[in-house]
């Protein structure tokens, strides 16, 4: 029987406005969170001497489950990010939380321009996801070296294998990856057509002069451009099945989401 895990919705997670476009299952907000280049962190900074404003980090990060690394996307996962030992967050995770620094995650992936009949209904169609959860530095060599593989497979697949691995002493030494415990999550999810007020789509003078559809966005990776130190003659087959799948799926699901999914 097919398993349709979900995050519990409760006071913190539960979308209010537009609930129909909320989403707990596991696999959606975890497939928003893998596909999305840079991740943003946030957490309260408890130094007074730095200021009253909650911090925010951009971060490249993936789910994944180190114990159970064959778990599929509906499955409990970690979130693990990558970052440089000395910054700010990495030294607070390792000041006095005990359980770990409580933070936030958030993904958004832009699909398309919607476009109605007044601007009051303008939207966009977009995939969203929040996670939260408490994150505490990842200290095992052996889990350490199998999140900075899940994280350089996630740029790029196949570059773990198609580059100089595994890394060295002073490369592990100056990377630390931090292993965020999920505690909860959500998604929002908006695709279609632009949803006009009725007084409007009855007025001649209005629908017939103002445009109204969606313009699908998407991500698109160009072609790849050699290092000046590059000699290597031909573009290897992982880059180049990598950069042209991901830009079929990319614009295959913008498209798509003009019609409501």
């Amino acid at each position: 029987m097919a398993r349709n895990l979900a995050y519990p919705k409760e006071r913190g997670n539960t979308v209010h406005r537009e609930n129909q476009r909320a989403r707990y299952d596991l696999r959606t907000i975890h497939s928003i969170i893998n596909s999305t280049p840079v991740l943003h962190l946030s957490f309260n900074v408890t130094d007074p001497a730095q200021g009253p404003f909650p911090a925010i980090l951009p971060m490249i990060g993936q789910m994944g489950s180190f114990s159970h690394p064959s778990a599929d996307l509906d499955e409990s996962l970690d979130c693990y990010l990558h970052g440089y030992v000395s910054s700010r967050v990495m030294r607070i995770v390792r000041e006095d939380h005990a359980n770990g620094l409580p933070v936030t995650i958030a993904a958004t992936k832009c699909d398309g321009l919607v476009l109605s009949l007044t601007p009051f209904s303008h939207s966009y169609n977009y995939r969203s996801a929040v996670l939260f959860g408490h994150a505490s530095p990842v200290d095992d060599a052996e889990e350490k070296l199998w999140a900075m593989r899940l994280i350089t497979e996630s740029v790029v697949t196949g570059r773990w294998e198609h580059s100089r691995t595994p890394p060295e002493s002073a490369e592990l030494s100056s990377t630390t990856i931090l292993r965020v415990r999920i505690a909860s999550g959500s998604g929002k999810i908006r695709d279609g057509e632009p949803h006009d007020d009725k007084k409007d789509l009855e007025r001649p003078d209005i629908t017939s002069r103002v445009w109204t559809g969606v313009i699908p966005m998407w991500e698109t990776l160009g072609d790849p451009v050699a290092a000046g130190s590059n000699r290597v003659d031909i573009i290897p087959d992982h880059i180049r099945s990598f950069v042209d799948k991901a830009n079929d799926e990319t614009q295959a699901y913008a498209q798509k989401a003009t019609r409501e999914v």
